[in-house]
């Protein structure tokens, strides 16, 4: 019989939970360490879509990339996602930034995507192991990098144009440290590629003569979902893994 503390032990294997940032909440957050687990449920977020589509499915395992219980609550009422989670009898776990951090994880499969080669982790405060990533990419000019980024990850772009020749990227996924910039510059990275960037970086960027990619929080993490429901099935052959649809969100208006 799997249980849902196999499943999580197994997780614990390849992105510990003892390396995500303080912050941060990981493991099985929600339901029954003990319950046996015959089928599981994958997305990057709890919705009510996702929430529904897990009931549709009979999973008894949910996991996500983000938290489902994140901040301190003081209440645990009827309408609540984590609530309802449970009431459905559906335990769930969470591998947030101990899976950004993670070899195979979040940040190196957007390496993979768009080819970047040769990558090491760039150093951060907040987190005991690096979750950004840096590497080689074949070169190119700024606007063509921009373009594939756009292309792979089926986005629009916000882009400081450093307008230089792009031959070292630093990434991560979802939200990237403020201070991502200026590491990844003092290692030489002629371009940043991000969730989520904030003005002054965008400015910053541009003076100094990096390019800096915003490609958006979801685009940026959800391809890693797949890759975690694919190191699981492997593990854990006798459990049915199954990706449940999640609508990104956002949307491009103009």
């Amino acid at each position: 019989m799997i249980t849902v503390k196999n499943i999580s032990d197994y997780i614990d294997s390849i992105a510990p939970y003892s390396s995500k940032c303080e912050w941060d909440n990981c493991g099985v957050l929600v339901g029954d360490k003990d319950k046996e687990v015959k089928k599981i449920g994958f997305a990057l977020d709890l919705t009510s879509e996702v929430l529904d589509n897990a009931k549709e499915n009979n999973v008894d395992l949910l996991i996500t990339h983000h938290p489902i219980i994140f901040r301190p609550v003081k209440s645990f009422l009827k309408g609540n996602l984590a609530y309802e989670l449970a009431v459905s009898g559906i335990t769930a776990i969470s591998a947030h930034t101990s899976f950004d951090c993670a070899k195979g994880g979040v940040n190196d499969v957007l390496c993979d995507l768009l080819g970047i080669t040769n990558t090491e982790g760039v150093p951060d405060e907040e987190c005991p192991v690096p979750m950004a990533r840096i590497g080689e990419i074949e070169p190119m000019r700024s606007s063509d990098f921009a373009k594939k980024v756009a292309d792979v990850l089926g986005t629009a772009c916000r882009v400081a144009d450093g307008e230089n020749l792009i031959k070292k990227v630093a990434v991560c996924g979802g939200s990237g440290p403020d201070d991502l910039l200026f590491s990844a510059a003092s290692m030489g990275a002629d371009a940043v590629v991000t969730g989520e960037i904030k003005y002054h970086i965008f400015l910053a960027a541009k003076e100094m003569g990096v390019t800096a990619i915003q490609a958006g929080h979801f685009e940026t993490e959800n391809p890693a979902v797949s890759a975690l429901m694919k190191y699981i099935n492997n593990e854990f052959n006798d459990v049915e893994c199954v990706l449940l649809k999640q609508t990104n969100p956002t949307k491009i208006i103009g």
